[in-house]
């Protein structure tokens, strides 16, 4: 029981005073690192086949593991061997592991059909979320600061909306439909301007320049959000430290 709890303890992200849990979430996060090298080459060669033999394997331990202490987990006793499976980072860390079973033992004819879920390796850069101390950071923030962020993703979109139907009313033939309209609005609110789609008369370019000063305002709104929130679980935790 103690050695389960002590596994668990490791495993899970580092408290300050635990050394050990620490190296295992850098070394975990090095692995990740490594393991998804080989998805930035088109061709495979000798290191690119020992690096995904190794990681697997290490993600297969991670994931035993894991299920092994996931009554710490989750606290639903029994059941949790049960659910644990099914929880969203189970699912990311299974989903990083299948098309690598082939490459461990290809003699598995059964196995061959995992090749088909290879691309899926890259969901191996989402283990970073579970390691990282800054990303729960940013976590925190975002659970937090939820209700601002969801109000001002409202107000993007009521803009975005609104916006369309003017432009769409105001140069009909330049954009033909309501998405088109809707795009070059989305587009014209984050500034960014792919210049593929834009309204040619007058009022259509006033339109768009104001439409690009209010994007500014609502772009810079959870920039500021995220900024303070951030700052200040920052400031919690070094006072923690201290």
């Amino acid at each position: 029981m103690e050695t389960r709890r002590r596994l668990f303890e490791i495993i899970e992200v580092a408290k300050e005073n635990d050394r050990v849990s620490d190296i295992y979430d850098t070394f975990m996060l090095l692995v990740i690192v490594i393991s998804i090298i080989p998805l930035a080459f088109t061709s495979t060669n000798i290191v690119f086949n020992i690096i995904d033999k190794v990681s697997a394997i290490i993600f297969i331990i991670d994931y035993l593991v894991r299920m092994a202490t996931a009554d710490y987990k989750l606290n639903r006793g029994l059941k949790s061997f049960v659910m644990y499976p099914f929880t969203p980072m189970a699912i990311i860390d299974l989903v990083s592991i299948l098309p690598s079973i082939t490459v461990i033992n290809s003699g598995w004819r059964l196995l061959k059909i995992f090749r088909l879920f290879r691309t899926l390796r890259v969901f191996r850069v989402f283990k970073v979320v579970r390691y990282s101390k800054s990303i729960h950071i940013f976590i925190k923030v975002f659970q937090k600061q939820r209700e601002a962020f969801i109000t001002i993703m409202g107000i993007a979109i009521v803009y975005i909306l609104v916006a369309a139907l003017v432009i769409l009313n105001v140069e009909p033939e330049t954009f033909g439909d309501y998405f088109h309209a809707v795009y070059w609005a989305t587009i014209s609110l984050t500034t960014m301007g792919y210049g593929d789609i834009y309204p040619v008369s007058a009022v259509g370019q006033l339109i768009t320049m104001i439409s690009s000063f209010i994007g500014i305002a609502i772009v810079a709104m959870p920039a500021g959000v995220i900024t303070a929130g951030f700052m200040e679980e920052l400031s919690k935790h070094n006072n923690n430290l201290n």
